[in-house]
């Protein structure tokens, strides 16, 4: 039978617990995420081709008026508002994987993933002003 002191230094029993950093589980949410966002997506996406390119005309119809009476609708614009975060978000997170698998220095990933937060921030914050406070009556 083993004893203690028979086990070489680095087997050795940690003194202290470590303590877990960051948000606890959330690679696991992440991972979560992508796949119900990817799922939402596609649906979102879609309905939003057919719409747009496929039903009553086309392409050919879409102005500014379409888009204002489209915009009018709290419907569309929930409908666009989930398209833009999902989206977004979706991206964004892909993004953060790829920059965690292939940049090599951590300055580096602190760098490129704080650029990453900083546009898809700019792009979700400008995206739903424009949303949310868009004016239907000045078509």
């Amino acid at each position: 039978m083993e004893k203690e002191y028979d086990r070489p230094a680095s087997l050795d029993h940690p003194r202290a617990p470590r303590r877990p950093r960051g948000i606890p589980y959330f690679e696991k949410y992440a991972w979560l995420f992508m796949r119900f966002s990817g799922v939402a997506l596609v649906f979102l996406a879609l309905g939003h081709l057919f719409i747009m390119l496929i039903w009553d005309g086309g392409v050919y119809r879409i102005d500014f008026n379409y888009v204002a009476q489209r915009w009018a609708s709290p419907f569309w614009q929930i409908w666009d508002m989930a398209l833009l975060w999902l989206a977004m978000i979706h991206g964004a997170n892909g993004m953060r994987t790829i920059i965690g698998d292939y940049a090599r220095k951590n300055t580096t990933k602190f760098y490129l993933n704080s650029l990453l937060l900083l546009a898809t921030g700019f792009t979700l914050v400008l995206g739903s002003y424009v949303l949310v406070t868009f004016d239907a009556s000045i078509a």
